[in-house]
Protein backbone atom coordinates (compact mmCIF):
# COMPACT_ATOMS: atom_id res chain seq x y z
CA UNK A 1 0.00 0.00 0.00
CA UNK A 2 1.14 3.29 -0.94
CA UNK A 3 1.84 5.67 2.18
CA UNK A 4 -0.25 8.55 2.96
CA UNK A 5 0.79 12.06 1.06
CA UNK A 6 2.55 14.03 3.84
CA UNK A 7 0.68 17.00 5.06
CA UNK A 8 1.98 21.07 4.20
CA UNK A 9 2.71 22.84 7.23
CA UNK A 10 0.25 26.08 6.53
CA UNK A 11 -2.32 26.99 4.31
CA UNK A 12 -3.38 30.20 2.89
CA UNK A 13 -6.72 31.27 0.86
CA UNK A 14 -6.44 33.91 -1.89
CA UNK A 15 -9.96 34.16 -2.87
CA UNK A 16 -13.58 33.02 -1.16
CA UNK A 17 -14.07 29.75 -3.15
CA UNK A 18 -13.09 27.04 -1.00
CA UNK A 19 -10.54 25.74 -3.58
CA UNK A 20 -8.90 29.16 -3.72
CA UNK A 21 -6.15 28.13 -1.53
CA UNK A 22 -2.10 27.73 -1.47
CA UNK A 23 -0.75 24.94 1.62
CA UNK A 24 3.05 26.23 2.45
CA UNK A 25 5.92 23.56 3.05
CA UNK A 26 8.67 25.55 4.53
CA UNK A 27 12.02 25.55 3.94
CA UNK A 28 14.78 23.52 6.06
CA UNK A 29 16.89 26.59 5.17
CA UNK A 30 15.85 30.20 4.72
CA UNK A 31 16.10 32.10 2.23
CA UNK A 32 15.69 29.01 -0.09
CA UNK A 33 14.55 29.22 -3.97
CA UNK A 34 10.83 29.35 -4.37
CA UNK A 35 8.93 26.18 -6.22
CA UNK A 36 5.17 26.45 -6.74
CA UNK A 37 3.46 23.45 -7.88
CA UNK A 38 0.48 23.14 -10.07
CA UNK A 39 -1.40 20.07 -9.64
CA UNK A 40 -3.37 18.12 -12.29
CA UNK A 41 -5.77 15.73 -13.07
CA UNK A 42 -7.79 16.83 -16.34
CA UNK A 43 -8.38 20.37 -15.03
CA UNK A 44 -11.49 18.11 -12.85
CA UNK A 45 -12.74 18.60 -9.49
CA UNK A 46 -12.34 15.15 -8.29
CA UNK A 47 -8.34 15.63 -8.22
CA UNK A 48 -6.85 17.68 -5.87
CA UNK A 49 -3.68 18.97 -4.72
CA UNK A 50 -3.48 16.42 -2.03
CA UNK A 51 -1.44 13.82 -4.62
CA UNK A 52 1.37 15.84 -5.01
CA UNK A 53 2.21 15.37 -1.60
CA UNK A 54 5.12 13.42 -1.71
CA UNK A 55 6.58 15.55 -4.36
CA UNK A 56 6.28 19.18 -2.85
CA UNK A 57 8.30 16.97 0.39
CA UNK A 58 10.99 15.90 -1.78
CA UNK A 59 11.54 19.40 -3.28
CA UNK A 60 11.48 20.38 0.20
CA UNK A 61 14.34 17.92 1.34
CA UNK A 62 16.30 19.24 -1.80
CA UNK A 63 16.60 22.48 -0.69
CA UNK A 64 13.18 24.37 -1.90
CA UNK A 65 11.03 26.33 0.15
CA UNK A 66 7.72 24.91 -2.08
CA UNK A 67 3.93 26.41 -2.42
CA UNK A 68 1.77 23.87 -3.39
CA UNK A 69 -2.05 25.63 -5.22
CA UNK A 70 -5.43 24.77 -5.36
CA UNK A 71 -7.88 26.28 -8.02
CA UNK A 72 -11.66 25.92 -9.01
CA UNK A 73 -11.98 23.14 -11.32
CA UNK A 74 -14.36 21.61 -13.60
CA UNK A 75 -17.65 20.55 -11.80
CA UNK A 76 -17.10 23.37 -9.61
CA UNK A 77 -18.40 26.83 -10.03
CA UNK A 78 -16.40 28.87 -12.03
CA UNK A 79 -14.15 26.02 -12.57
CA UNK A 80 -12.91 25.37 -16.64
CA UNK A 81 -12.31 28.11 -19.06
CA UNK A 82 -11.34 30.87 -18.01
CA UNK A 83 -11.93 30.91 -14.41
CA UNK A 84 -9.15 28.00 -13.32
CA UNK A 85 -6.62 29.90 -15.49
CA UNK A 86 -7.15 33.34 -13.72
CA UNK A 87 -7.40 30.93 -10.19
CA UNK A 88 -3.84 29.86 -11.06
CA UNK A 89 -2.39 33.93 -11.95
CA UNK A 90 -3.86 34.83 -9.22
CA UNK A 91 -2.61 31.91 -6.87
CA UNK A 92 1.34 32.28 -8.02
CA UNK A 93 0.94 36.10 -7.44
CA UNK A 94 -0.48 35.63 -3.94
CA UNK A 95 2.45 32.82 -3.38
CA UNK A 96 5.59 34.92 -4.27
CA UNK A 97 3.87 37.53 -1.86
CA UNK A 98 3.88 35.44 0.80
CA UNK A 99 7.36 33.65 -0.37
CA UNK A 100 9.22 34.96 3.02
CA UNK A 101 6.47 32.85 4.97
CA UNK A 102 7.85 29.54 4.07
CA UNK A 103 11.56 30.61 3.60
CA UNK A 104 11.33 31.20 0.11
CA UNK A 105 12.75 34.18 -2.23
CA UNK A 106 10.19 35.72 -4.37
CA UNK A 107 13.29 36.43 -6.66
CA UNK A 108 13.87 33.15 -7.48
CA UNK A 109 11.34 31.42 -8.06
CA UNK A 110 10.46 28.55 -10.26
CA UNK A 111 6.53 27.44 -11.66
CA UNK A 112 6.15 23.52 -12.04
CA UNK A 113 2.78 21.64 -12.94
CA UNK A 114 1.92 18.24 -14.10
CA UNK A 115 -0.06 17.15 -16.16
CA UNK A 116 -2.93 19.27 -16.94
CA UNK A 117 -0.69 21.35 -14.83
CA UNK A 118 1.43 21.62 -16.89
CA UNK A 119 -1.09 22.87 -19.54
CA UNK A 120 -1.65 25.98 -16.64
CA UNK A 121 2.28 26.27 -16.06
CA UNK A 122 2.85 26.93 -19.85
CA UNK A 123 0.24 29.25 -19.96
CA UNK A 124 2.10 31.12 -16.45
CA UNK A 125 5.01 31.11 -18.73
CA UNK A 126 3.37 33.19 -21.37
CA UNK A 127 3.28 35.84 -19.27
CA UNK A 128 5.71 35.69 -16.66
CA UNK A 129 8.90 37.21 -17.32
CA UNK A 130 10.55 36.88 -13.95
CA UNK A 131 10.59 33.37 -13.37
CA UNK A 132 13.63 31.45 -13.57
CA UNK A 133 12.02 28.91 -15.15
CA UNK A 134 9.01 27.12 -16.04
CA UNK A 135 8.93 23.32 -15.72
CA UNK A 136 6.41 21.27 -17.30
CA UNK A 137 5.88 17.72 -16.74
CA UNK A 138 4.11 15.36 -18.59
CA UNK A 139 2.02 18.15 -19.69
CA UNK A 140 -0.91 18.69 -22.13
CA UNK A 141 1.29 21.42 -23.73
CA UNK A 142 -0.54 20.92 -27.36
CA UNK A 143 -4.60 21.34 -26.38
CA UNK A 144 -5.82 20.73 -30.42
CA UNK A 145 -4.06 17.05 -30.03
CA UNK A 146 -5.42 16.45 -26.70
CA UNK A 147 -8.59 16.89 -27.87
CA UNK A 148 -8.19 14.85 -31.41
CA UNK A 149 -7.22 12.06 -29.28
CA UNK A 150 -9.65 12.39 -26.52
CA UNK A 151 -7.25 12.50 -23.51
CA UNK A 152 -9.37 12.03 -20.48
CA UNK A 153 -12.57 10.85 -22.12
CA UNK A 154 -13.17 14.57 -23.12
CA UNK A 155 -11.62 16.62 -20.95
CA UNK A 156 -10.29 19.44 -23.37
CA UNK A 157 -13.89 19.74 -24.00
CA UNK A 158 -14.92 20.17 -20.61
CA UNK A 159 -12.48 22.21 -19.79
CA UNK A 160 -12.02 25.03 -22.78
CA UNK A 161 -16.29 25.01 -23.12
CA UNK A 162 -16.06 23.48 -26.73
CA UNK A 163 -14.38 21.85 -29.64
CA UNK A 164 -11.27 23.50 -31.31
CA UNK A 165 -13.23 24.84 -34.21
CA UNK A 166 -15.67 26.32 -31.72
CA UNK A 167 -13.36 28.18 -29.66
CA UNK A 168 -9.61 28.22 -31.46
CA UNK A 169 -8.59 30.87 -28.97
CA UNK A 170 -8.83 28.75 -25.77
CA UNK A 171 -6.63 26.24 -27.77
CA UNK A 172 -4.03 28.21 -28.84
CA UNK A 173 -0.87 27.84 -26.92
CA UNK A 174 1.50 30.72 -26.74
CA UNK A 175 5.40 30.79 -26.69
CA UNK A 176 7.36 31.32 -22.95
CA UNK A 177 8.55 34.39 -22.28
CA UNK A 178 10.62 32.94 -19.35
CA UNK A 179 12.69 29.81 -19.63
CA UNK A 180 11.00 26.89 -19.88
CA UNK A 181 11.30 23.32 -19.84
CA UNK A 182 9.03 20.06 -20.48
CA UNK A 183 10.00 17.03 -19.25
CA UNK A 184 8.27 13.80 -20.72
CA UNK A 185 8.21 9.95 -20.90
CA UNK A 186 8.90 8.14 -23.78
CA UNK A 187 6.53 5.73 -22.19
CA UNK A 188 3.28 8.13 -21.19
CA UNK A 189 -0.11 6.47 -22.37
CA UNK A 190 -2.08 8.64 -20.43
CA UNK A 191 -0.52 12.34 -22.10
CA UNK A 192 1.20 11.01 -25.44
CA UNK A 193 5.28 12.55 -25.49
CA UNK A 194 4.28 13.80 -28.76
CA UNK A 195 2.18 16.75 -27.30
CA UNK A 196 5.28 18.10 -26.20
CA UNK A 197 7.72 17.43 -28.88
CA UNK A 198 5.55 19.44 -31.31
CA UNK A 199 5.52 22.45 -28.48
CA UNK A 200 8.14 25.50 -29.42
CA UNK A 201 10.10 27.69 -27.35
CA UNK A 202 10.86 25.60 -24.99
CA UNK A 203 13.27 22.50 -24.15
CA UNK A 204 12.33 19.18 -23.98
CA UNK A 205 13.44 16.87 -22.12
CA UNK A 206 12.29 13.15 -22.75
CA UNK A 207 13.06 10.27 -20.19
CA UNK A 208 13.21 7.17 -21.89
CA UNK A 209 10.77 4.57 -20.37
CA UNK A 210 8.94 6.78 -18.05
CA UNK A 211 5.24 6.76 -17.42
CA UNK A 212 3.13 9.52 -16.65
CA UNK A 213 3.41 9.75 -13.07
CA UNK A 214 7.38 8.70 -12.93
CA UNK A 215 7.71 12.49 -12.91
CA UNK A 216 6.34 13.31 -9.97
CA UNK A 217 7.13 10.42 -8.19
CA UNK A 218 9.90 10.84 -5.81
CA UNK A 219 10.27 7.01 -6.01
CA UNK A 220 11.18 6.21 -9.64
CA UNK A 221 14.34 6.32 -11.29
CA UNK A 222 13.47 8.68 -13.50
CA UNK A 223 13.03 11.18 -10.59
CA UNK A 224 16.70 12.47 -10.56
CA UNK A 225 16.54 13.59 -13.69
CA UNK A 226 13.24 15.77 -13.46
CA UNK A 227 14.84 16.89 -9.58
CA UNK A 228 18.16 17.80 -11.28
CA UNK A 229 17.01 19.99 -13.93
CA UNK A 230 14.65 21.71 -11.25
CA UNK A 231 17.77 22.92 -9.43
CA UNK A 232 19.70 26.22 -9.88
CA UNK A 233 22.37 25.82 -12.23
Amino acid sequence: MEAPAPKADGRAWYGKHPSQFVDFWMARTTPSPLAINIHGGFWRARFDLTHAGHLCAALVTAGFAVINIEYRRVGQEGGGWPGTVEDVRRAVAYARERAPFCGGRAGDTIVLGHSAGGHLALCIAAETQDLRGVFALAPVSDPRRAWQLNLGNGAATEFFGGTPDEFPDRYTMHPPVCPTVLIHGTADDVVPVELSRGFTGARLVELPGADHFDVIDPQSGPFAEVLSQLLPR
